[in-house]
């Protein structure tokens, strides 16, 4: 479980150390498109440099970004191996994208176990700490791997989980690269949630994992059957009523701002297993539905971030943890409930669940913690996958500067967003002949609807919902991230909370 590589950092002196009595190691240096070398580099290499323009005419190395020269038993070096990076960006005056780049190192390092990384440029970067910290999020991105339920033979026979375990970075800025770890974590610790069996992660053991940020000092406050009965949140317990495992609701506060200031809050969806209830899914496929609890994996991961880094600002993270089964007990089309707001909601299908559940954990947020704004993440609905595939993820808002922020924190972050329009004439598609509001409002505008019903439980709160079903799960993977489960968001919403709402000390 959790993240293969582990980060260091190391002077250039011991970056250059002779290998370990163990083994030896990987020597990771970097060129531009004219292969220039920075001075580190060409400091270490010495004369053993004359093999890079060599290598590169032979094998039409031109030190683009993604390309390689791959120098073993290097004449003149104690590493065993010379892995030669280029810089050089896709485009023309395109600056260099090092978190991409962190990525792609960890990716023609291969199944290196030890490596030591000359961060050294022959052009500098205008900011070279945060150019290092990109970098080193991208190795520890990369570098995440899952495979704690393979076994020892299973691991070692499956090229894929072969990575690099320990590297060693020299020229970099410490600090920087300290300050990513707590993100890097959140970001893994999402993705495991994600990726985790359902019979071992059910609403009960997930509320224990986020009970366990208590040790970074967050709050932690675990809401039973009971409690929520005493609540009125009849909506989200009526989705978990055919399943034997009972639900619940975990309310998680970082007190690190002023003691007067708002809080941020952030609310995630925890459908730890979604059958579709008596509203059946089909059979294929359903073992995806363990994800559908990514929105909570990403408040949570979230949370770790903000906590590890001591984020200066207050900030709720709440997350609805439930599974949707199709026993005797459950709920059925024609049901009509009261929600925790007092809405009566028409259950037309049970598939469409997520949305109850948010609907009352939305409601006690704004009513219990008046917040600055709430920022709900989902994995709600197929229509938002069929709009915009795994790119981008939809985004809903009733407020038109905190959508702006999220957009420009996706562009930042690469965990992009695109807005999705609301408007009053899409509420008569969920309008119900027998109670207030009807939960599905069928398959015509099937994410806009969805969010139309979730508006109704925030009140003038800002409020935005992120619909993650095409960027929360099943992810496509690439330079950044090979995992099933993405860990999306925890790096969006730690971004937006860093640029606009985290006051320095």
């Amino acid at each position: 479980m959790s993240a293969s590589v582990t980060l260091g950092v190391m002077s250039i002196a011991e970056a250059l150390a002779p290998a370990p009595p163990a083994g030896g190691y990987t020597l990771v240096i970097f060129v531009d498109g004219a292969l220039a070398l920075g001075a580190a580099a060409a400091s270490a290499l010495g004369d053993a440099a004359g093999l890079i323009p060599r290598a590169a005419e032979a094998a039409s190395f031109k030190g683009k970004i993604g390309s390689a020269l791959d120098i073993l038993a290097p004449a003149g070096l104690a590493a065993q191996r010379l892995l030669v990076l280029g810089t050089a960006p896709d485009k023309e005056g395109e600056k260099v994208d090092y978190l991409r780049l962190g990525g792609l190192t960890v990716a023609k390092l291969g199944k290196a176990k030890l490596a030591r990384i000359l961060f050294d440029f022959a052009s500098a970067p205008e900011d070279a700490a945060a150019a290092a910290s990109d970098f080193a999020l991208g190795l520890r991105l990369r570098g995440y791997k899952f495979d704690q339920f393979k076994t020892k033979k299973a691991r070692k026979d499956d090229s894929e989980n072969g990575g690099p375990v320990d590297l060693k970075i020299a020229g970099a800025d410490g600090a920087a690269i300290a300050g990513i770890q707590g993100l890097a974590d959140g970001v893994d610790l999402a993705r495991t949630l994600v990726n985790l069996p359902p019979n071992l992660l059910y609403p009960e053991s997930f509320a224990d994992k986020a009970k366990e940020l208590e040790k970074l000092g967050v709050e932690v406050e675990i809401l039973d059957v009971p409690a929520m009965e005493a609540l009125g949140m009849r909506a989200l317990l009526g989705v978990g009523q055919g399943s034997k495992r009972p639900s619940r609701v975990v309310i998680m506060r970082w007190n690190g701002g002023s003691k007067d200031a708002k809080p941020v809050a952030f609310i995630g969806k925890g459908v730890c297993f979604d059958s579709g209830g008596v509203s059946l899914k089909p059979g294929a496929g359903m073992e995806d539905m363990k994800g559908d609890m990514a929105g909570a994996a990403c408040v949570t991961g979230l949370m770790h971030a903000l906590a590890s880094r001591k984020a200066a600002v207050n900030a709720i993270g709440a997350i609805g943890l439930v599974e949707n089964m199709p026993d005797g007990a459950a709920q059925r089309p024609g049901d009509i409930v009261a929600a925790m707001s007092g809405t009566t909601i028409e259950i037309i299908n049970t598939d469409a669940e997520g949305r109850l559940v948010l609907a009352d954990v939305l409601w006690h947020v704004q009513d219990a913690y008046k917040p600055a704004f709430m920022i709900d993440l989902a994995t709600l609905t197929g229509a938002i996958l069929v709009a915009l595939g795994q790119e981008y993820a939809g985004l809903f808002s009733n407020n038109d500067e905190l959508a702006q922020r999220l957009t420009e924190a996706g562009t930042k972050s690469g965990e992009k967003v695109w807005r999705m329009p609301l408007g009053p004439a899409y509420d008569k598609l969920i309008d119900s002949k027998f109670a207030d509001i009807k939960n599905t409002g069928g398959r015509h505008a099937g994410s806009i609807t969805a969010a139309q019903f979730l508006q109704r439980f925030v009140n003038d709160t800002p409020w935005a919902h992120l619909d993650i079903a095409g960027t929360g799960m099943a992810a496509a993977t690439g330079d950044l991230n090979q995992s099933w489960g993405s860990g999306w968001g925890v790096r969006l919403l730690d971004r937006l909370v860093k640029d606009y709402y985290e006051k320095p000390e």
